[in-house]
């Protein structure tokens, strides 16, 4: 059971990185945040389910240390429970990061939206 399952994960990979454009485009969107925190602005990042835990762990390590000691960087989890069951009951679930970015986005900073399907209506609308 869990070979196949590391089999599968190993296909998806491959494929992956049989395309350069994937690189390019990562490349482009770390140039993107980098000039940001240069510029004195701050990294958001948002996600439904799984993908807010994957937002919730790229902002700790921007904030926190990844691989070795460094100043921290701005960045925040579009993540609090109670902003999220306020925007979602005032304003409707597809407002819950879009009203969030209203409140503390700035211009200059850069929005990390995280979907596995691309399609996630409150993500599309805080990008």
């Amino acid at each position: 059971m869990f070979k196949k399952e590391f089999e599968e994960a190993l296909e998806v990979l491959q494929k992956f990185v049989s395309h350069d454009e994937h690189f390019v485009q990562m490349e482009e969107a770390g140039r993107l945040m980098v000039e940001s925190i240069k510029g004195g602005h701050k990294i958001l990042s948002c996600g439904n389910g799984g993908s807010m835990c994957d937002a919730m762990h790229f902002a700790e390590e921007l904030s926190g240390q990844f691989r070795k000691p460094r100043p921290a960087l701005p960045a925040i989890a579009i993540s609090d429970p109670s902003h999220i069951t306020c925007a979602a009951n005032d304003y409707g679930f597809e407002s819950i990061f879009s009203r969030y970015i209203e409140a503390v986005g700035q211009p200059g900073d850069v929005l990390l939206a995280i979907s596995t399907s691309g399609n996630s209506a409150n993500v599309v609308k805080a990008a």
